[in-house]
């Protein structure tokens, strides 16, 4: 009979062992087929209408007299970045109650604005709503990208903290900027660099300079490659050969240290840079569908 016991008990604890170690494989098998899957899924970047400016002062955009005189239509670009783990709104456009009026002029006469379509017609058409985003991440609280914002209140708002402490100052509320961004309440501060899904494929890289907490983002694509997304880094091509700063950036040496760590973290990751307000850029993604991957 003990013979029985012991048989027994040593044949449950095999069977015990087996099952666990058969258990830990299929777990292993399940998480690396989920990679797998994950990897072959990739990351989509869809790029949408945020809105036109005509910048009638162009020499606003270089602190000499480069542009003296001249005037040029920007385009302004909002992008949707689809990843298998979630999904993130960066930048926002022009405000919402442009679509359906004529093109506004500001004030001081510097810029003419205009959007032809709102955010919600156009996530419509890839069957999204504003509150299937996990994440709104602008690159600044400049007017022109953070129309829309509001709509995405439900999504946690990454930012960096010099940004946040910046457009949430008393001095800040009381200008244009700050309204659209009062909504977005779910707020994940950020000091520097950020992995959205922390594995390497969409990575918020601090760039201050324009604001004092201006960021841009860095996009591993399966099939394109890689890209860097300006924000207003850049506003032209021609700035960015010749590193011209805008004469209302908040700090001109932060954008010109900014601007030698963007181009050295491009070259280094072989990325493709798309200068947001550059219509030629804009054109370059396919419109129909209008993503890459």
């Amino acid at each position: 009979m003990k013979k029985l016991i012991i048989l027994l008990v040593v044949t449950l604890t095999f069977l015990s062992c087996k099952d666990f170690k058969e258990g830990v494989k299929d777990g292993y098998n399940d998480a690396q087929k989920e990679a797998e899957a994950s990897k072959k899924e990739g990351v989509k970047l869809y790029v949408l209408d945020g809105g036109k400016i005509r910048v009638n002062n162009l020499e606003l955009f270089s602190q000499d007299t480069t542009y003296t005189g001249q005037s040029k239509t920007f385009s302004n670009a909002f992008y949707v970045i689809e990843h298998p783990k979630g999904r993130l709104l960066w930048d926002a456009g022009l405000a919402e109650g442009l679509v359906g009026q004529e093109p506004f002029t500001t004030p001081n006469g510097a810029f003419t604005v205009s959007r032809n379509d709102s955010v919600i017609s156009q996530l419509a058409e890839l069957k999204l709503a504003p509150e299937d985003f996990d994440y709104i991440a602008v690159s600044h609280t400049h007017f022109d990208h953070t129309g829309s914002a509001s709509k995405f209140a439900a999504s946690t708002w990454l930012v960096q903290e010099a940004e946040y402490n910046f457009i949430t100052s008393e001095e800040q509320k009381k200008g244009d900027n700050y309204p659209p961004i009062a909504a977005l309440t779910k707020v994940q501060k950020l000091n520097g660099d950020y992995d959205v899904f922390g594995d390497g494929t969409v990575v918020i890289k601090s760039m201050p300079g324009h604001t004092p907490g201006h960021q841009v983002l860095f996009l591993k694509l399966n099939t394109y490659g890689n890209i860097l997304l300006t924000g207003d880094l850049y506003h032209l091509q021609e700035n960015r050969e010749h590193k011209r700063v805008p004469i209302f950036n908040f700090d001109a040496e932060m954008t010109l240290k900014s601007m030698d760590a963007f181009e050295a973290f491009a070259k280094e990751n072989n990325a493709d840079v798309f200068i947001q307000h550059s219509r030629e850029d804009l054109i370059r993604v396919p419109h129909s569908p209008n993503y890459l991957d």
